[in-house]
């Protein structure tokens, strides 16, 4: 047994253990063993180049939507429903929140895929899995001759010092943790997904984040993508002060497309990797996959992808900055970009990625300046004239979804002509509430403040 086999066995005890297939094990053992051998995952900013233009999808010929129509029969709308709000306080799926009009994330995701009469299909974590498919059984007519679901996996976290398996009797959960969404490719084979998609006659999915409510099927988009056989497509936008953390496009010297995420830049090139205007476009994490693209390709690589790793340094208890330090291994769903012959990007409309990560994204998207319209897409407001709004709520009263609310009873204030939101301090706010221009509200004493009902807000106001 060499010498990685053997640091490897534990892993493989361990994961057997708990019934994941051979493939799951074989490609996490792919990402340790270059863990071990001292990769990093790092893209160096010498290694790239910036991307300078694109396809606009705004200039797409007409003709690409009747080519879009003609594909939504062989389409589904795949979206990803992992994630549980953690960093808001939430215990149950994200999308199971309110997002606009009495409607939850789910309940829209479902009215998307009804307008665009193709099939909706989730991939769930363990924690997400009943919770959602509950709520979809108000849904009958969405349980078609496909699953509604299928689960993502988990893996073992690493501990730094010996990089091996981490132990943490009081609570084994934290033992683990999700392969991040460039797990949806394997899972797709280890849960016969993508065969049982392929035999119903389904070639393309459009892929995309369950919170973000921007990403419908757009018709011309999907024509784009069928009529140039293209095997793998990213949507990105103009990157904004608000993304220079995220995710951004780039190429090789060859010309071919790569994705880097901030877990793979060096931290001598962070200056460069948040430069929004040296790399300008951000990956939005819409996805469109050519189906059959994908099954020849997992069949060529022996079911591993093989995606570019990110090494991302945690305690196996997020909560607490003193439990062991570990390493967790993830893959990028975009980082697949590299991997296709022939993968292409396009650029779309700010209004197609407009996530919820925070509070303060969920207030914005409650709020008056996103409306949703007819066909379930939720959109910037046209009403609006301003530039996109920054809100930054205090983390003590506002950070946790369950304080968030109990602080805006009546939902979100009027944002339509508020160009900057900061609130300071235990503040609730009554309803019917218009705040204009920069807006800033600052509590200092110990006692909450109330704004009463009916308030027009501008400028600075404080409580001393």
């Amino acid at each position: 047994m060499s010498f990685i086999e053997e640091k490897f066995a534990p892993f493989a005890k361990r994961m057997q253990a708990i019934g994941l297939p051979d493939v799951i094990i074989k490609t996490f053992e792919y990402y340790y063993t270059q863990l071990v051998e001292g990769h990093t995952g790092f893209i160096a900013e010498t290694d790239i180049h910036p991307v300078e233009n694109l396809p606009d999808v705004q200039t797409f010929a007409p003709h690409l939507e009747e080519v879009g129509e003609a594909a939504l029969p062989k389409t589904i709308l795949l979206k990803l429903n992992g994630g549980l709000g953690t960093n808001m306080g939430m215990e149950h799926a994200k999308t199971l929140l309110t997002a606009k009009q009495g409607l939850t994330f789910l309940d829209i995701i479902v009215w998307q895929a009804r307008h665009a009469a193709i099939p909706l299909m989730l991939m769930n974590s363990f924690v997400t899995h009943k919770d959602s498919l509950t709520l979809l059984e108000h849904y009958p007519d969405m349980w078609k001759n496909i699953p509604l679901d299928f689960v993502q996996h988990r893996v073992p976290k690493i501990t730094q010092i010996d990089l091996s398996p981490v132990n943490w009797p009081t609570n084994p959960d934290l033992e683990w943790c999700p392969p991040g969404h460039g797990d949806v490719y394997t899972a797709l084979i280890t849960t016969g997904i993508l065969d049982i998609l392929l035999q119903a006659g389904y070639e393309f999915a459009f892929v995309s984040n369950a919170d973000n409510l921007g990403a419908v099927v757009d018709k011309a988009i999907l024509g784009y993508f069928v009529e140039n056989s293209l095997p793998f497509m990213m949507e990105v936008t103009d990157r904004t002060e608000a993304d220079r953390k995220g995710g951004h496009l780039a190429q090789l010297p060859n010309g071919q497309l790569v994705l880097r995420e901030a877990g793979q830049c060096p931290p001598t090139d962070y200056e460069s990797f948040q430069d929004i205007n040296h790399h300008k476009y951000f990956n939005t994490n819409n996805l469109w996959l050519n189906l059959k693209a994908l099954k020849t390709h997992m069949v060529e690589q022996d079911n591993i992808l093989k995606l570019p790793m990110i090494r991302n340094a945690k305690t196996v208890d997020a909560r607490d900055n003193c439990s062991t330090p570990v390493y967790q291994l993830e893959t990028a769903m975009g980082s697949a970009i590299a991997i296709f012959d022939g993968a292409q990007a396009v650029h779309v409309p700010r209004a197609r990625f407009a996530p919820v990560k925070t509070t303060e994204d969920l207030l914005a998207v409650r709020s008056d300046i996103y409306i949703l319209t007819t066909d379930f897409w939720v959109i910037p407001n046209p009403a609006r004239q301003l530039k996109p709004i920054t809100i930054s709520l205090d983390h003590t009263y506002y950070h946790l979804i369950k304080d968030m609310e109990t602080r805006f009873p009546h939902g979100a204030p009027s944002l339509l002509e508020c160009q900057s939101l900061m609130v300071k301090g235990d503040i609730k706010f009554g309803q019917n509430i218009i705040l204009k221009g920069d807006v800033q509200l600052i509590n200092r004493t110990t006692q909450q403040v109330k704004i009463e009902d009916g308030a027009i807000l501008t400028g600075e106001s404080q409580w001393q």
